[in-house]
């Protein structure tokens, strides 16, 4: 199921960021030989860093490549540490999941009162629902690391990758 998470968040992430590269080339071009934009091209790129950002986070918490503070780390026991990243996992895995609740919401508001974007005239609701299913992943992903933990920047966990035996 980890490897499908991985593989399904880092396709989706890569294809976006390709857009991105893409339709920003396509741009520059129209803008530079035929002196006029793709319609919409800034609404699409950035729909597609949403896309981007939100399916990177999944991916960011299950290889514990987060953001840390750990300038004091080198003096807490190894038992403090494990403790303070297991508090640690559950508060993102809570802060994602609430997060997630609050964007279902505005998803559900967006949707109810048709919100579009001005351009391309496509439902922003829908891409808000799409953040919080996202979210809800970025969750479970932490809840996983929570029960096992990665090798960066978690204290006692083995190299290999597997659980760490404690």
């Amino acid at each position: 199921m980890k490897k499908t998470l991985v593989a399904l968040c880092g396709l989706i992430a890569a294809l976006a960021l390709f857009g991105i590269m893409g339709l920003t080339f396509v741009d520059v071009l129209g803008r530079k030989f035929l002196s006029g934009s793709i319609p919409g091209a800034l609404e699409l790129t950035e729909i597609l860093m949403v896309v981007v950002i939100f399916t990177s986070l999944p991916l960011v918490a299950l290889s514990g490549e987060h953001v840390v503070f750990d300038s004091l780390d080198r003096w807490l026991p190894a038992g403090v540490r494990r403790v303070q990243q297991a508090l640690m996992e559950l508060l993102s895995a809570g802060a994602m999941a609430g997060l997630a609740w609050l964007m279902w919401g505005k998803a559900g508001d967006l949707m109810s009162y048709g919100e579009t974007t001005s351009q391309l005239k496509m439902p922003l609701g829908a891409f808000v629902y799409l953040m919080s299913v996202l979210l809800v992943l970025a969750a479970l992903a932490h809840l996983v690391v929570l029960l096992s933990p990665v090798p960066v920047h978690h204290a006692g966990a083995p190299e290999d990758g597997r659980a760490a035996s404690t």
